[in-house]
């Protein structure tokens, strides 16, 4: 009954966009995938189009939003539905547009995903266990890349940095021994972004062992024929600079060791959820992130929410109902 019902619904909608509007069948088809993606959303609440409330349509892009459909794609759908209600309403079918005063998704907050601290921890001292485990031959560039590695994701967490941030970093810009890097970020923007004892150390190490290792044949040659040449801070074999891709790869395989398959860009996230958490300020996570916009930077209280909720759900005495006789 439901189905038939939002059959017909549909079907007098997408009549109207042929006939009336002279939408081209490809626009139609779009519009018909949009909806019918809806009206099985909402028979499984045993709601007709007809009958559907704000509460469905927002809640239908929420479903969207976690499985991971992007923001435009979102748009789109909701473009359709207010298309379809627009038009019922005009046809007097309805009295009311469900997608009245609903926010573009472009205004949601869809929030970054981020590692917990312990898939962190995983993710950080993944390198070194997998570098050691290859052949001898090559133990000692195996253990400077191993070593470089480590130090890439120390500072990627430390510092929240961009991958394109990482890659371009120069030699002249670390300042190792006050604490902190300078960064090139969006628009060549500059900002300095302090550098943990973590980082710190693991960039020690990578300074001093590994990357004489890896950069010494190109820093040798350019050092015969060019002054002042900027050195990359991070490379790779024989002193090429590396790629935005073997980052990212090198990244996922680290995150292996965690359970998850993670991005460069997830450990930007977690280095601002983890100081939101922990109880840092917006201004201070906005600076090190290198946001323009503050509001930018307020979805992390967001996640803070939610992991503050979590905890309070497990470990209050009574954040769970329970059933007693009054």
């Amino acid at each position: 009954m439901v189905a038939d019902t939002n059959s017909r619904s549909l079907c007098s909608f997408l009549d109207y966009l042929r006939i009336e509007k002279g939408l081209a069948p490809l626009s139609v088809g779009a519009y018909k995938t949009d909806i019918f993606q809806f009206s099985g959303f909402l028979e499984k609440r045993q709601r007709w189009l007809l009958t559907a409330q704000r509460s469905d349509v927002r809640d239908f892009l929420q479903q969207l939003f976690s499985h991971q459909v992007d923001g435009r794609s979102v748009g789109r759908k909701l473009s359709a539905l207010r298309h379809l209600y627009r038009y019922l309403l005009l046809d007097k079918k309805i009295d009311q547009d469900p997608t009245l005063d609903i926010d573009s998704p472009r205004q949601w907050k869809v929030l970054p995903k981020a590692l917990a601290r312990d898939e962190m921890e995983a993710t950080l001292a993944a390198p070194l266990t997998r570098h050691n485990a290859n052949s001898p031959s090559k133990r000692k560039e195996s253990e400077a890349l191993a070593v470089r590695d480590r130090a890439i994701l120390e500072v990627l967490y430390a510092g929240a940095l961009r991958v394109s941030e990482l890659t371009n970093a120069k030699l002249e810009d670390l300042k190792l021994q006050a604490g902190y890097m300078l960064v090139r970020g969006k628009g060549d923007k500059e900002r300095v972004v302090p550098l943990g004892k973590a980082a710190q150390g693991a960039l020690t190490e990578y300074l001093s062992h590994a990357r004489p290792t890896l950069a010494v044949r190109r820093e040798e040659a350019a050092a015969g024929t060019s002054i002042g040449i900027p050195f990359p801070l991070f490379v790779a074999r024989g002193g090429r600079k590396l790629t935005r891709q073997r980052i990212w790869q090198m990244v996922r395989a680290a995150s292996a060791a965690s359970g998850r398959v993670a991005s460069p860009h997830m450990l930007r996230h977690s280095c601002a959820t983890h100081m939101v958490e922990n109880g840092a300020d917006l201004r201070t996570v906005q600076t090190i992130l290198g946001h323009a916009d503050i509001s930018t930077t307020q979805v992390y209280t967001h996640l803070a929410l939610d992991r503050l909720r979590t905890v309070y759900q497990k470990h209050h005495p009574r954040a769970k109902a329970r059933g007693r006789n009054r």
